[in-house]
């Protein structure tokens, strides 16, 4: 009897053991895949010390692009309200970078400039797609309102803004 309990309280002390090695590998996993998002302000205060990789967030600022003749390096600065920030990337920029646009480089610190190893531009409220784009969407939507006994009120009235749509039960 006495064996069969020791038994027993060995394989409950193993599964513990098992699971809580299991949990710190992944919460270790999760912590070296995580990128934090900081504005130029952070990375000068010094609170990008403790990352290999991060974020940086921020507007281009205007006339600060310049691109390399002979390579894809692209060399310009991000600010936020209070500071700014160079940053070199090498690669293809998205269509929506340029002057005064919202960007997020991930990279890392190399001296006081940010090294970027992807680039994401962002655009505002106001962006339309092309007119392409747009024939095509209210085209398919069309359809799909028709198919789904979907009303759309005001389709095509007027194009380049939103419809309101309304079912018909």
């Amino acid at each position: 009897m006495r064996s069969k309990r020791k038994r027993r309280l060995i394989l409950i002390v193993m599964v513990l053991v098992a699971a809580g090695i299991a949990t710190s590998l992944v919460a270790y996993a999760l912590s070296r895949n995580m990128n934090y998002l900081l504005t130029p302000s952070q990375v000068i205060a010094g609170d990008a010390a403790s990352y290999t990789t991060f974020r940086l967030g921020g507007m281009v600022k205007a006339g600060s692009i310049k691109r390399a003749k002979d390579s894809l390096r692209i060399d310009f600065t991000v600010v936020d309200a209070d500071d700014q920030m160079h940053v070199a990337y090498t690669g293809i920029a998205p269509d929506l970078f340029r002057d005064n646009q919202s960007v997020i480089a991930t990279g890392h610190m190399q001296g006081n400039s940010f090294i970027a190893t992807q680039l994401l531009a962002k655009h505002d409220e106001t962006y339309m797609p092309n007119k392409r784009w747009r024939r095509r969407t209210t085209r398919m939507g069309t359809q799909s309102h028709h198919k789904h006994q979907i009303e759309a009120v005001g389709a095509d009235s007027n194009p380049g803004t939103r419809n309101s749509i309304r079912a018909t039960a």
